[in-house]
């Protein structure tokens, strides 16, 4: 494994661990918004513990009538 491999492994691992702190995994993920939330924080990595707080905001859009 190259060590750029290594090192981005590691960066998502801490990100999925600050997630599970904040309570992102206790309840299902039934909306856009969650399930971003959740995707950003674990990209955010390392970054969560130095006060990123990444939040995602987003509507599907409803099906025609």
């Amino acid at each position: 494994m190259h060590i750029g491999s290594v090192l981005l492994v590691i960066w998502l691992v801490i990100g999925a661990i600050a997630a599970g702190q904040r309570g992102y995994y206790s309840g299902p993920v039934s909306s856009c918004t969650a399930g971003g939330t959740i995707a950003v924080t674990i990209l955010a990595g390392p970054l969560n513990y130095l006060g990123v707080n990444p939040k995602v905001n987003c509507t599907l859009p409803q099906p025609s009538k």
